[in-house]
């Protein structure tokens, strides 16, 4: 068995300059033709990285030239320092590929970032095995440990076989669908809410294939799943009936396009912006930054507004008393002239002002204009234009009335002695 001393004393031989030298050369020739390729690729390529060498390319490059390199030289002499370059640059590959993909797929996720850090570890422990020789021997423990699962026992090396087959399959489907995602959907799809409910489709799908065939690839028998299948069916048919209704309605939403992706809706008296359409809920954020998470079948089956469907413009009404003693049509000129002279008010159609009550305290109008952009609130324009209506009407010394109300104080005769 090879130990770590005699690795070292491997490593001390005449031509280990020129190892060094090789090994100087294979890297650098990898990053250039990393860089050559990928300096016109955006960060998110799981080929090219941020910076070149943390990208997949870099490494496979390395590994292939090293490997390469190692078969000519040993000809002529040992290439010890080769050899053990050859698992480490395994070993990064393997921890950029998986990397990568899960920065690109789950750029904010915790969990994708834990399996990430796990995984480099067991890929180093592994290199360092294999370069002190000692992996043949792990392997060969870890064949003799069985598990019983049932009536069938199976060797844990056998586990760990299935587990980094399938693992591999599925990080696969899911580069390919964040390929296909960022380079064929967000071209011929331009609806940010088809996009995402076809990107969602293409990753489900795609990791179904990748699963099966990863348990096919391990020499698991498929056709025991049709029994799990029909479980699964009988569980969503009695147990599961809002979650796959609210399921169906997020889908249903998504290809009729009766809610979008920055749409201003009002559900329940709540009012706000369309952040995100989930399979199973939508999630609607208001002006004050408060978010509503809204089931999607309560979007199918219920009364929703859209404000930004047919016409994102908004019909906004606003009230003032004048005294009795007003000009009525100097009024309304008043009125109309201080919304449109605000900047989100639209011209077309026109502000309107109605003289709408007789009041107990004056003649009370209705001052009537338009907005386009109701994502940006009611409360601002509706403030900007009472005070544009305060100021003219002052400025037109017109009288704005406030309640009166006459109190009479009867005397209480006093009580007869």
């Amino acid at each position: 068995m090879t130990t770590l001393q005699e690795v070292l004393q491997r490593l001390v031989h005449p031509a280990l300059p020129v190892e060094a030298a090789v090994l100087a050369g294979c890297l650098g020739l990898a990053f250039a033709l990393s860089w050559l390729i990928g300096r016109r690729h955006s960060a998110e390529s799981v080929w090219f990285g941020r910076a070149t060498v943390d990208g997949l390319l870099f490494a496979l490059l390395a590994l292939v030239f090293t490997y390469s390199a190692a078969l000519a030289l040993r000809m002529a002499h040992p290439v010890p320092l080769l050899r053990m370059a050859v698992p480490v640059l395994v070993s990064l590959a393997g921890i950029r590929f998986i990397a990568r993909v899960f920065t690109v797929v789950f750029p904010k996720s915790g969990l994708a970032r834990l399996v990430e850090r796990l995984f480099s570890w067991l890929a180093w422990i592994a290199a360092v095995l294999w370069i002190v020789g000692l992996l043949p021997a792990v392997m060969r423990e870890l064949d003799e440990i069985h598990l019983a699962f049932g009536t069938s026992r199976i060797s844990l090396l056998a586990v760990v076989n299935a587990t980094l087959s399938a693992g591999a399959v599925l990080v696969l489907a899911l580069w390919i669908s964040a390929a296909v995602e960022r380079k064929v959907l967000r071209e011929a799809v331009t609806d940010l809410s088809l996009r995402k409910v076809a990107a969602n489709a293409v990753r489900a799908l795609l990791l179904l294939v990748g699963l099966l065939f990863a348990l096919s690839a391990v020499g698991v028998d498929l056709t025991a799943f049709s029994v799990l299948g029909g479980a699964l069916g009988v569980g969503i048919g009695f147990g599961l009936q809002k979650l796959a209704a609210n399921y169906v309605s997020g889908f249903v939403i998504l290809f009729e396009r009766s809610l979008r992706i920055g749409d201003t809706v009002r559900v329940d008296g709540f009012e706000g912006i369309v952040v995100d359409i989930k399979t199973r809920y939508t999630l609607i954020r208001s002006l004050a930054g408060l978010e509503s998470i809204v089931p999607n079948e309560k979007l199918i089956t219920e009364r929703i507004e859209n404000l930004s469907l047919a016409d994102p413009r908004v019909l906004v009404t606003t009230g003032v008393t004048v005294g009795y003693d007003s000009d009525v049509e100097q009024v309304e000129r008043l009125l109309v002239e201080a919304a449109a002279g605000c900047e989100r008010v639209v011209a077309d159609p026109p502000p309107a002002a109605r003289l709408s009550n007789l009041g107990a305290d004056g003649l009370e109008f209705k001052l009537l204009f338009w907005i386009a952009d109701p994502q940006a609130g009611e409360l601002g324009v509706r403030s900007a234009v009472n005070i544009r209506v305060l100021r003219a009407l002052r400025g037109a010394g017109i009288d704005i009335p406030y309640p009166q109300r006459v109190v009479h104080v009867r005397r209480v005769p006093a009580p007869a002695a």
